[in-house]
């Protein structure tokens, strides 16, 4: 990507101004603490010294903190307006700052698939948690350095831009907090497993499968059809609205074909996004998917595929395959014999079907509003990287 502004490297703005506190030398006093974990809630915690466990960075209003430590996951915070606390922070943030940038312009320039794609190339570490991006790397990366004026302006754009996406998240968020809580409701914690519902291997009461590889050569007659890609299965719903064909055998169409009730999972992606997937309800025929999406086909004697979709989505479905999955910088994935593992508990059936009630209630919302995010975040990166080329 051409940038139409002067560049800088990251290093002439690092932060070194040393030293570190330790707070439980200061037991009774509270402090402004950017924690990792309480980046996702977008508010620092307050707390008492004895309660921090090791030393920390001392932070000060408007630096700009990056995260090094599981950097696929991008977290950009900027240090808010000191109060009557002293601030301090994980050592796992690198920090930035300076009067060439205005600090919102900077976190949105270190957010953009611009900058992630060369943070990504700085990390090292044998995967999952383990994973860090070297400071001293990042510090070569260039970015943009437009006038103050017009990094104001172009904050100010992505401020309403990122608004718009931070309603619809929280729609969403709510919505999978109403789901999950019917979930514990009806059937307990899917980890402990309190009301003793039996266990079964996953390949004990469904069929698992594999999908078609791209690129095959043939001998016999071919056909082309639709196929669900990684992009088409999504976090509780399956993506039909870009469905591309796909050359195969006229012989493989039926091995492939999917039916209603099946469902779909993708092998691997973001750590945090293990166990991907969704029920198929056959919007389209004849339709097969590709290989890196498994296919599980339930005994519905048993198990009713919502339900065991939800199942494998929730903190039991992560847990397992966080443990099984083989991950490198920063992807994990799962193989057949993995998946075929995963210990499914299975309440009876009339249980499943009342809980077939309540997601039939919340899932067409939940697709739209899925669908509007994908929108929204489209627009916000389109955005963005208009404004690094100066074009926006």
């Amino acid at each position: 990507m051409k940038l139409k502004w002067p560049t800088i490297r990251l290093g002439q703005i690092a932060v070194h101004r040393g030293g570190s506190i330790n707070p439980e030398k200061f037991q009774n006093e509270i402090f402004e603490l950017y924690s990792i974990p309480a980046y996702e809630s977008g508010k620092p915690e307050y707390l008492n010294g004895r309660e921090i466990g090791s030393a920390k960075k001392i932070v000060e209003p408007n630096d700009v903190l990056i995260s090094r430590i599981v950097p696929h996951i991008q977290r950009v915070w900027i240090v808010s307006t000191k109060k009557n606390y002293r601030q301090i922070a994980s050592g796992e943030w690198i920090i930035y700052k300076s009067k060439k940038f205005y600090p919102q312009f900077l976190r949105y320039v270190l957010l953009t698939k611009y900058f992630h794609s060369q943070f990504m190339q700085t990390v090292a570490g044998v995967g999952g948690s383990l994973l860090r991006a070297r400071p001293a790397q990042v510090d070569l990366i260039e970015i943009p350095i437009p006038p103050l004026s017009e990094q104001k302006r172009i904050a100010a754009i992505l401020d309403k831009a990122d608004a718009i996406r931070k309603k619809r998240q929280q729609a969403i968020k709510l919505a999978n907090e109403f789901f999950r809580s019917s979930f514990l409701d009806m059937f307990g914690d899917p980890v402990l497993n309190p009301r003793g519902w039996p266990q079964f291997r996953l390949d004990e009461i469904s069929e698992i499968a594999s999908g078609v590889t791209k690129g095959k050569k043939f001998n016999g007659k071919t056909i082309f059809v639709p196929y669900m890609r990684v992009a088409n299965v999504q976090d509780g719903y399956i993506e039909c609205d870009n469905v591309q064909k796909i050359e195969v055998l006229e012989t493989d169409v039926e091995k492939y074909r999917l039916e209603k009730g099946d469902i779909l999972l993708t092998e691997g992606g973001d750590p945090d996004k293990l166990g991907r997937g969704a029920v198929w309800y056959g919007k389209i025929d004849p339709c097969i998917h590709q290989n890196h999406i498994f296919r599980v086909r339930l005994n519905k004697e048993k198990v009713l595929p919502e339900y065991l979709s939800a199942l494998i989505g929730s903190s039991r479905g992560k847990r397992y395959f966080l443990q099984a999955a083989k991950q490198t910088t920063g992807v994990a994935s799962i193989n057949k014999t993995q998946l075929s593992a995963f210990p499914a508990i299975v309440p009876p059936l009339k249980l499943q079907q009342k809980f077939l009630e309540v997601i039939k209630k919340t899932r067409a919302f939940l697709v739209n509003e899925k669908k509007g995010q994908l929108l929204n975040d489209g627009l916000f990166n389109s955005i963005s990287q208009r404004a690094l080329t100066g074009s926006l």
